[in-house]
């Protein structure tokens, strides 16, 4: 599926209040430039004219956010009041997600809790990315936690590379492929924290994909498993030799796992680490929440 075609649009869970779509890598969710197409804002309003919000600036208010180059499920509110209902969802960590990924070399743990607190890099050159505690320019670092779990272990192009499924029990900005990038595993095709590698020797993507994901609003459990890309049958290059869990089993365990509980730590369905008690909304998060429901509305003309 080509992402340039504003007809290429795969929905994977609709209902009167949401909708999840599985989108597609190297696609934009929405943009302010006129030139940039497409976005998954114009795919939503060619598919689905008559959901657009009119007194929405992009018609659609998306709950959460996928890098660029991240492809899978994204979650998209009909309405102002499912969008409260999802946010209050995201800022009680009751959000169950989970992402498949390919990354650089064998990973030696079958099972690990990635725990690097994470910040801004305010390295000259390095401007919009983020590093781990610990490196130098790291500025504000947080609390991130990200469980890893070894799917596969094979060959992409020939190098060694692991499946693995990635599940994040924080928030962060790039908080996976920072993860990824601090054990030495890079995600395969990341440009940003991957390896340098000659033009040439570039897959034709990065391979990270938001495989899976529950909201329990008091309304509904919006709830998406969308395919796995990362098969031979779909990339030649990817050709697994051992296989060290199933992801059907695992599939079976993120569906039956109960919502994280929002006044206790928020554990994977198959971590055995925990996180502390959440504080106490600040100011700052009030008002953050208020952004987050207006960053859609209409804007007047200039």
């Amino acid at each position: 599926m080509e992402p340039d075609r504003i007809e290429n649009l795969s929905v994977v869970y609709q209902s009167q209040d949401f909708l999840v779509v599985n989108k597609h890598w190297d696609l934009r969710i929405d943009s302010r430039m006129w030139r940039e197409t497409p976005t998954l804002q114009k795919q939503l309003r060619h598919h689905f004219p008559e959901l657009a919000d009119p007194d929405t600036y992009y018609g659609f208010r998306f709950c959460h956010q996928l890098d660029f180059s991240t492809s899978g499920a994204l979650c998209v509110a009909l309405n102002k009041a499912a969008a409260g209902s999802a946010y209050k969802c995201f800022k009680e960590r009751r959000v169950t997600k989970a992402y498949l990924a390919l990354v650089r070399g064998h990973v030696q743990e079958s099972r690990m809790t990635i725990n690097y607190a994470i910040g801004r890099n305010s390295t000259e050159g390095r401007a919009h990315t983020m590093c781990i505690e610990g490196t130098q320019g790291c500025e504000n670092p947080k609390p991130s936690l990200t469980e890893l779990v070894v799917l596969e272990y094979g060959l992409y192009a020939g190098d060694p590379v692991s499946k693995v499924l990635l599940q994040p029990l924080t928030g962060r900005t790039h908080q996976l492929r920072v993860h990824c990038s601090a054990l030495s595993h890079p995600v395969v095709g990341d440009l940003t924290y991957g390896q340098a590698l000659d033009q040439e020797d570039q897959p034709f993507r990065m391979m990270l994909h938001a495989f899976y994901l529950r909201i329990p609003t008091h309304t509904e459990r919006v709830e998406a498993c969308t395919p796995d890309p990362f098969v031979p049958a779909l990339d030649a290059c990817w050709s697994p030799h051992t296989l060290v869990q199933s992801l059907d089993q695992l599939v079976q365990v993120l569906r039956a796992a109960p919502d994280p509980d929002p006044t206790e730590g928020s554990p994977g369905p198959c971590s055995t680490s925990t996180l502390s008690n959440k504080p106490p909304e600040t100011e700052a998060q009030r008002a953050s929440c208020l952004q987050w429901l207006s960053e859609w509305t209409l804007e007047p003309d200039n």
